[in-house]
């Protein structure tokens, strides 16, 4: 049994475990997920944090962060966070390539 807790605790560099849902919630209530770090700096999830502020204070509890959103709300954010992220990933490729080099003829 405490092989499993270290296990569990355990997480990549750069993570940051957060506890997400509503206490009285069918399901268990709270789920645990493991998210990048650099969620903390996009607007979205700033007010996600500023939520968990107002509901829960600055005492810092042990264990993950809490933040007040129902499951299927924090999956939906999740996803506009990488759908952006990995927008911003693609622009250098299409950067590279205009409209001009891609009608070049080659004789």
């Amino acid at each position: 049994m405490e092989e499993s807790r270290k296990k569990r605790k355990k997480m990549k560099k750069g993570c940051l475990a957060v506890r997400v849902g509503f206490q009285g919630e069918e399901d268990s209530g709270l789920r645990r997920f493991v998210i990048p770090i650099s969620y903390l700096k996009h607007p979205l999830f700033v007010r996600l944090l500023e939520s968990a502020r107002e509901v829960y204070g600055f005492r810092s509890a042990p264990g993950p962060l809490k933040l007040p959103c129902s499951v299927d709300d924090f999956l939906h954010l999740r996803w506009l966070i990488e759908r952006e992220s990995n927008a911003f990933h693609c622009l250098p490729l299409f950067s590279k390539f205009s409209i001009r080099n891609s009608r070049r003829r080659y004789v």
